[in-house]
């Protein structure tokens, strides 16, 4: 029998890492899901980041709400918010959430294999708690935003190259243009693709 995977995905380190490496957020994470899985069945994909407080930054509420639609429309995937929380600047609450979550689901036999998207040392010990019930836990991480603590406690690991995305992008870069009338040589501006949702690095 082949062995389920959940994948759970720290949405804000995912964005901020797209952004440094590639310049770019539209992920088709049907594809993101099914390249992680590599054939085996997936059981579900859990998306957590920090919900916008409307409030304060009404424009990014709103483009995360139709971020977060775009979002629950992938099959098997579910999104998971916390609040804001800040302790002496640094959000806090969301690793709580992944860290719960991997537990309990291993603990009552939800999954065989978790995929862990993030590099975060604070997972370490859940993934080590994780392993001691008969679980497998592998990581899928960004080089150099990866905790080798948290690398050498996993049972595999992905790195997430540009060789990894190159399929899993959300439809496809229009080629550069160049603006009517311009000096040969000098290129145009690019042209942002239709299709890509839309993202605000205030809440990603």
């Amino acid at each position: 029998m082949d062995d389920r995977v959940a994948i759970f995905i720290d949405g804000s380190n995912l964005y901020h890492s797209v952004q440094n490496n590639f310049g770019r957020h539209n992920i088709n994470f049907t594809e993101f899901a099914t390249k992680l899985c590599a054939g085996r069945p997936l059981f579900r994909v859990y998306y957590y980041n920090i919900l916008q407080d409307p409030s304060q930054y009404p424009d990014g509420y709103r483009e995360q709400q139709d971020f977060l639609d775009s979002l629950r429309k992938t099959p098997y995937l579910e999104v998971r918010l916390g609040s804001i929380k800040k302790i002496t600047g640094v959000e806090k609450g969301i690793d709580v959430m992944i860290a719960t979550d991997l537990l309990y689901f291993a603990w009552s036999g939800f999954y065989d294999v978790a995929i862990l998207v993030s590099g975060d040392s604070d997972f370490t010990y859940a993934v080590q708690a994780v392993k001691n019930v008969g679980k497998h836990v592998e990581v899928a991480y960004f080089e150099g935003g990866a905790s080798k603590e948290l690398l050498d406690m996993a049972d595999n690991r992905y790195p997430l190259d540009r060789n990894f995305f190159n399929s899993v992008w959300f439809g496809k870069r229009r080629p550069q243009r160049r603006r009517p009338r311009q000096v040969k040589g000098i290129p145009g501006t690019p042209v942002p693709s239709p299709t890509s949702p839309p993202f605000n690095s205030e809440f990603q």
